[in-house]
């Protein structure tokens, strides 16, 4: 069986906010002083965060429903939904309208993720038997294949009705 240790990387909460600054640091890099996107920091933040979704989705949403005996968290519909948002804004060629909404997105999702009431929280006292077990397959995890970007006008719709769907806006200038 897994333990709950108290030593920050033994725990989801502190594990994947870390990550949270992590890419928050990388968005911020993308941006050059001149208003340019810096491709490489983009690149590694849309790799990371990729990266992140997937550990969400992929190991830890799952073992929570497992837990729940088979009854998903009650926020996992919305993580879902706004992972699908985040997701499909990293599939046009970022602009930093499309940067912005990301940014904006990301601010409102981490609350759900963070914090006392926050999913990670809810999941290092839910899976607190398996957690050594659970922390050593995040730690694993690996790197997800990062497509090229399109601005191909399937893609540019499929963004359009994932944002809409999650709750979100986007910016007027995005392209149709």
């Amino acid at each position: 069986m897994g333990r709950l240790s108290m030593e920050s990387d033994d725990l989801i909460t502190d594990f994947l906010s870390e990550d949270h600054r992590r890419l928050e640091r990388l968005l911020d890099s993308v941006l050059d002083s001149d208003g340019g996107i810096n491709r490489d920091c983009y690149d590694r933040f849309r790799a990371g965060l990729l990266r992140h979704i997937g550990i969400e989705e992929k190991i830890l949403l799952p073992a929570a429903q497992r837990q729940r005996g088979g009854e998903p968290l009650p926020i996992a519909a919305k993580l879902r939904l706004d992972h699908g948002a985040i997701a499909a804004l990293l599939m046009p060629t970022p602009t930093s309208a499309v940067l912005a909404t990301l940014r904006s997105i990301l601010e409102q999702h981490n609350l759900l993720e963070e914090g006392a009431e926050g999913v990670y929280h809810t999941c290092d006292t839910l899976l607190r038997e398996d957690l050594g077990q659970l922390m050593a397959r995040l730690h694993a995890a690996p790197d997800v294949t990062v497509l090229p970007c399109s601005d191909a006008p399937a893609v540019l719709g499929a963004v359009r009705r994932a944002v809409e769907r999650a709750g979100f806006g986007l910016p007027s200038d995005f392209p149709t």
